[in-house]
């Protein structure tokens, strides 16, 4: 038996400190060799612990001390206990004198699906026939969400060719300042059957619709509309469906609540963890559900692009929908390879046929088709087979996206021919905590197209991406629209996207196949400097896979690899230590490289920078 160690604060604390541990070790050897003697428990003065020597011990024995008759009578022999009658067994503690206000969503709330909505004193004292059919199975949850969004931003902006904000300006390229203030307010309301409390919901209605106002100033005439006379200004304002779906619960498949479902209507989805490939909110039919005690999760689903509104980015539900399918057949497995790691397999097929129509956003720009070669419609098939896995290995976080992109492009206007689509992508982000830092490395390879005019088209480009990855909102490159200036209607990465893929924008364009392609490599850190305050930092280094489409479109010599350097920094706060109110600022600079400067050298007014502030709360 190891005697017990003595510790700088114990000899501070005991007179003697010498003699007491010399006295333990003597005790501790005795208990060692006497074998038929007796095993006295010896205490620790300090932690109040009794240690013993190993082997057989019999269980302590507690007797209760007798109930005092005074206080504690005796239940009669013939009478039912007393009880207190409470409503039901969600209101117990209503029934105590707890009360919680209706705008606190973390007290017992009606409003939040906390107790049945059919139990409700004012539902059935105002809607008793209403309160009958709903019964205590029926739970009501509403959400509120204002998204307040401040930016300002430096971009490459073009001289409009009919007329210019300033006479006599001759330049290719005018100033770019330009500045946004968006104020979008969503707001959920769901009606749900069953205690989800161990198992899913028997059935769920939901409903969410969506407001946005906005503002746009720029320093360039035909930036916001096609017509110059519409001035430097924007205001405008939407109201969009996010999402209207009724979920329907099939059937469980074992004691532990695995279980197939089904869910038709307008639906979030989210094709991998990192939103690389598709993220959006269109209308389908998705079959999904569990198995192995929820360590199979799988998806198999249809959906049907919607149109978006053109400066808010919301559901345009008032137009018809795109001729844009979406088939997603995913299944994820927990714990595989390893405890820690989820693994996923996608496949995704993308059947676009919207080369017979053309569109022209609400500013009066053509965006499908795009503006660049021919000009001229095209249809288009590509599958997605992908690998995604997210999770720790040890002390190191991994989280990694693959795919590989097959296909044809009926025809190409660039090449002006069919085209094999034939592309890949891959990223990683690799992370390690140390206390309240985390340190990130991120990786990330988009391949591009050698050759625009062969039968070829090798660059990748995703569906819908929303990428959370190498900072995100944070990142210029990211969280800006680049736009290609001289080379068409296109731009070199759309808004919240990572991807170098020459659309006209990334929610009403079609896909492109035949683009410069990317590679980045940055690092970054999150620290949490309280648990209020999060500060981050992000430094990517971007290129080009290659330029040979870029020398096309402009009519010159390939200009060379190299963007810059994207340098980003950011804080969020949060007050209340949750999501409830959030806080972000960032700022960002692209430090170009020599291709960038091949491409906005001429005429440029300063650095590419973004700004902005974003305050998010939450009901």
């Amino acid at each position: 038996m190891r005697a017990p160690a003595c510790s700088a604060g114990r000899a501070r604390r005991l007179a003697g400190a010498g003699r007491w541990c010399v006295g333990a070790a003597v005790l501790a050897a005795f208990a060692a060799f006497a074998d038929d003697a007796p095993n006295p428990p010896v205490r620790d003065r300090d932690r109040e612990i009794i240690p013993r020597r190993p082997g057989p011990s019999v269980p302590e024995q507690y007797v209760p001390p007798p109930a005092d008759p005074r206080q504690v009578p005796a239940p009669a022999a013939v009478l039912p206990r007393e009880t207190l009658p409470v409503p039901d067994r969600w209101r117990i503690m209503q029934a105590l004198g707890f009360r919680f206000p209706w705008f606190d969503p973390y007290g017992q709330n009606v409003l939040k699906g906390d107790l049945p909505i059919g139990t409700e004193p004012w539902v059935r004292e105002h809607f008793p026939a209403l309160a009958d059919r709903l019964g205590s199975g029926w739970f009501v949850n509403l959400g509120a969400v204002s998204d307040t969004l401040v930016e300002a931003r430096r971009l490459p902006t073009p001289v409009a060719p009919q007329a210019s904000a300033r006479p006599g300006s001759n330049d290719i390229f005018g100033y770019g300042k330009q500045s946004t203030l968006s104020q979008t307010v969503i707001v959920s309301m769901s009606l749900i059957e069953g205690d989800t409390t161990f198992r899913p919901p028997d059935y769920e209605f939901r409903i969410v619709p969506a407001f946005n106002v906005n503002r746009t100033q720029v320093e360039e005439d035909r930036v916001l509309r096609v017509d110059p006379r519409a001035g430097r200004t924007r205001n405008d304002n939407h109201a969009g469906l996010q999402e209207a779906f009724a979920d329907v619960h099939l059937r469980n498949v074992s004691a532990r609540y695995d279980f197939d479902a089904v869910r038709v209507g307008i639906q979030p989805f989210t094709s991998d963890f990192r939103g690389f490939l598709f993220q959006d909110v269109p209308f389908g039919v998705r079959l999904f559900g569990t198995r192995d005690d929820n360590r199979w999760q799988y998806n198999l689903g249809w959906f049907r692009r919607l149109q978006k509104d053109s400066n808010s980015g919301l559901n345009d539900v008032g137009t018809a929908p795109r001729r844009d399918d979406v088939f997603v057949a995913n299944a994820y497995r927990q714990d595989f390879p390893r405890p820690g790691f989820t693994s996923q397999g996608t496949i995704v097929l993308n059947v676009n046929r919207e080369g017979g129509s053309e569109l022209y956003d609400s500013n009066g720009f053509l965006v499908r088709p795009a503006v660049v070669g021919d000009a001229r419609g095209h249809d288009y098939r590509v599958a997605y087979l992908g690998y995604s896995g997210d999770g720790h290995i040890g002390r190191w976080n991994l989280s990694t996206s693959v795919y590989a992109a097959l296909g044809r492009d009926e025809r190409n206007p660039l090449a002006q021919r069919p085209q094999s689509i034939r592309a890949g992508f891959a990223a990683a982000e690799v992370s390690r905590d140390f206390s309240w830092v985390r340190l990130r490395l991120n990786a990330l390879f988009q391949s591009g197209d050698k050759d625009p005019f062969d039968g070829k088209a090798t660059g990748f480009d995703a569906i819908l991406e929303n990428p959370q990855f190498a900072g995100a909102d944070t990142s210029f490159w990211i969280r800006q629209a680049v736009p290609l200036v001289g080379g068409g209607g296109v731009a070199l990465s759309g808004r919240n996207g990572v991807l170098a893929d020459l659309r006209s924008t990334k929610d009403q364009g079609q896909s492109n196949f035949v683009n410069p392609g990317l590679v980045l490599l940055g690092a970054g850190a999150d620290v949490d400097v309280t648990p209020q305050v999060r500060v981050i930092g992000n430094l990517s280094h971007l290129q080009f896979a290659d330029t040979a489409v870029l020398g096309v479109l402009r009519n010159q010599a390939p200009p060379a690899r190299e963007i810059g350097w994207d340098v980003s920094a950011g804080v969020q706060w949060r007050p209340f230590m949750s999501q409830n109110v959030v806080l972000n600022a960032s700022a960002a600079v692209l430090l170009p490289g020599k291709g960038l400067k091949q491409l906005y050298d001429e005429g440029q007014r300063g650095p590419q920078y973004s700004l902005l502030a974003n305050l998010v709360a939450t009901f």
